[in-house]
């Protein structure tokens, strides 16, 4: 408790300082790292429905420029020299529906960025067709950029709020900002990252919520904006998001233990839910995504269908699914491989439950978050989330596994050692990332290297801290028999 006191009183003295130089850093790299095109289909379908919105008054993305790509040559265009093939035939990430092309994303995301181009264009006269450059860089700073700076300043406040030591706290808010693949999804709209600074929030506020339920009953207003952030999450991606609130929704009603304070959770959940459906059902007339509808896959030209397709079974054996599922964590596309400090939180679990520590509910909520969607998509996938760094639906995971590693540190500061090697690994690899984006077509350069060069550089720290280690003394007949046998 005394070096728990010690650590709040550092953060009490410093914390302003911090969260400035924090939030400036990641703000300065959130402006830099931004592209001006699109890269790849993914966020070409998500920009096509956010410019239609607004300039079309649709969901139909027929005459989008990132559908309908303009053919005039000294004209800047909206995909750059790392998306080939995508100048001649737009993104292919669409839906058939009616006679109408429709984008495959969720829709609630692009609807909030709608209302963000739309105060662009007011102030601007902004038009993505005429400046598709300068569109894409600032819907690319307002949606991925944002994120990547309130998920950045979340661990910083979670460490705070754990009273973890302020040298640690500044460290893994470091290598959360740059040994992850968050310096890869910071520079492209997407889902993923989105989705990363909504469970980053949501944390925070359910650490609060133990606290305030610890000394008596929670107020509405925390609990409707954990439902909120929950809601919200749920539609931005459904294969993470019914995970996500079903696992929050149980935490409160074991933390409040009141049917009026689970009600007031659902009730800020409820209008992102409702949003979500009302949309997904105008535009495919069918409550689960529409991008499960196989027909609306089937347009001249796509390269999806039922054989590749999310949301079905895929998978030809239990072996086959099993090694799949696999892959998603290790191997060349493996998520853990690509966040080297993450490897970590896998003991680190064992030992926070061994020790029974009080944030062990938490714990217990972010096994369940991640593991139950890694379980989802390994279950209803079979294309390791396309051509993109690692796996990009498990990015949101960052924020619960540096969370546990948060507590790690905090309840054994032994491991701030490993943890600052796999962390200094993984800022090689972040940096080799963040240099080819999230929509990379092959693996990351020197991908295998860097997972060598960490594991000699943990078995160095080993032999190191070994040799260290006091030894124990020998009895004095030890100690005659010992000069004995070297006479």
């Amino acid at each position: 408790m005394a070096g728990g006191t010690v650590g709040t009183q550092r953060w009490a003295w410093h914390r302003p300082v911090a969260e400035v130089g924090v939030i400036g850093l990641a703000a300065l790299i959130a402006f830099l790292g931004a592209r001006s095109y699109a890269g790849a289909w993914n966020d070409g379908s998500r920009l096509a429905t956010v410019e239609c919105l607004v300039d079309y008054h649709t969901l139909a993305i027929d005459h989008s420029v990132f559908v309908d790509v303009p053919r005039q040559p000294d004209g800047p265009a909206p995909y750059g020299k790392d998306a080939p093939g995508l100048l001649e035939h737009g993104t292919g990430d669409k839906l058939l529906i009616h006679g109408h092309y429709y984008s495959d994303k969720s829709p609630v995301p692009a609807v909030l960025l709608a209302g963000v181009y739309q105060v662009v264009q007011w102030l601007t006269g902004l038009r993505a067709r005429e400046h598709p450059d300068r569109f894409c860089y600032w819907m690319n700073v307002a949606s991925a950029g944002v994120a990547y700076v309130l998920a950045v300043w979340c661990i910083l406040r979670l460490c705070v709020m754990l009273q973890l030591r302020l040298f640690l706290g500044l460290l893994v808010t470091a290598s959360f900002a740059c040994s992850t693949v968050t310096l890869a999804y910071e520079r492209h709209v997407n889902n993923h990252i989105m989705l990363l600074a909504v469970v980053a929030l949501l944390l925070v506020g359910l650490v609060r919520l133990a606290k305030e339920a610890g000394a008596g009953r929670p107020g509405p207003a925390r609990l409707a904006a954990i439902g909120t952030l929950a809601g919200l999450g749920y539609s931005l991606d459904l294969g993470a998001g019914p995970v996500l609130l079903a696992c929050t929704v149980t935490l409160v009603a074991f933390r409040c233990r009141r049917a009026s304070d689970v009600l007031f959770c659902a009730l800020g959940a409820l209008p992102w839910l409702a949003l979500h459906h009302v949309i997904n059902y105008l535009v495919g007339g069918t409550i689960k995504p529409a991008n499960a509808v196989a027909e609306y896959l089937q347009w001249p030209g796509s390269s999806f269908g039922p054989e590749n397709m999310t949301g079905t079974w895929n998978h030809h054996s239990v072996l086959d699914f099993s090694l799949y599922a696999l892959g998603l964590l290790l191997g060349k596309r493996g998520f853990l491989g690509h966040n080297l400090a993450l490897f970590l939180a896998l003991p680190a679990v064992l030992i926070l439950a061994r020790r029974r520590v009080a944030e062990l509910p938490e714990v217990i909520w972010a096994v369940l978050f991640c593991g139950g969607t890694w379980l989802a998509y390994a279950l209803t996938s079979n294309n390791s989330s396309g051509a993109c760094c690692s796996v990009r639906w498990f990015v949101p995971f960052l924020a619960p596994g540096y969370y546990v590693l948060a507590l790690l540190l905090r309840q054994q500061a032994s491991y701030a050692r490993p943890f600052l090697v796999l962390s200094g690994w993984g800022a090689v690899l972040g940096a080799l990332m963040w240099h080819k984006g999230p929509w990379m077509q092959h693996m990351v350069p020197w991908f295998w290297q860097v997972q060598g060069a960490a594991l000699l550089s943990l078995l160095a720290l080993w032999y190191w801290h070994r040799r260290r280690l006091p030894q124990p003394a020998l009895p004095e007949a030890d100690h005659r028999a010992t000069d004995a046998r070297a006479a």
